[in-house]
């Protein structure tokens, strides 16, 4: 073989693994994120919201911090948002805003608690630790839905940004409770998931 094209080979096979590796890499996550949304509640955001999550996505506890994370920071927006509002002129509509504005912070801290929880899982409390992080994610939908429930009767854009933004919020963390049901099932209550 010419020098030349042996130097061509030489090059060619010293690039090429390290230059698939990122991609194998990368495929294999968007593989877990897929497998994994497939039978999640909004299966089409679920894949959307945890391929664009920027973080380490390689596992099932992975993928269940970062649909906690997705759904925080969905809440901490709405929460901004709700607080912004002024000057809204009818009783009803005031009231309906207090209520929320209290419930969706009570999202915020019971969805900051469970990720609190996610991210110090021990073998020896994980049943315990599940159960925490499960009925904190399924009090922050309440709080959600009851958010939703006291504008029934109010007619104002208002009223339709907030279901907009609360609903957009509850799907994700409807997502994210999925992710954590996922994660408890799957693991058996014998996980290998203390942290260094």
């Amino acid at each position: 073989m010419p020098p030349f094209f042996s130097l061509l080979l030489f090059i060619f096979l010293s690039f090429t693994p390290s230059s698939a590796a990122p991609n194998f890499s990368q495929n294999a996550q968007q593989d877990l994120v897929r497998s994994s949304c497939l039978h999640a509640s909004y299966p089409t955001l679920c894949i959307h919201t945890l391929s664009s999550y920027s973080g380490p996505a390689n596992t099932p506890r992975d993928l269940a911090q970062a649909a906690v994370k997705v759904s925080l920071a969905r809440a901490s927006k709405a929460s901004k948002y709700l607080s912004s509002l002024s000057g809204l002129k009818a009783k009803r509509e005031r009231v309906a805003l207090s209520d929320c504005v209290e419930q969706i912070s009570d999202a915020v801290e019971e969805l900051s608690s469970t990720l609190d929880e996610l991210k110090h899982l021990r073998s020896e409390t994980f049943r315990w630790q599940m159960s925490n992080a499960e009925t904190w994610v399924s009090a922050a939908l309440t709080n959600e839905d009851t958010c939703l429930d006291g504008f029934e009767g109010v007619e104002s854009k208002v009223k339709s940004d907030v279901k907009r933004k609360i609903r957009n919020m509850a799907r994700v963390t409807s997502n994210a409770l999925y992710m954590i049901n996922r994660l408890d099932e799957n693991s058996g209550g014998r996980p290998s998931v203390d942290n260094p």
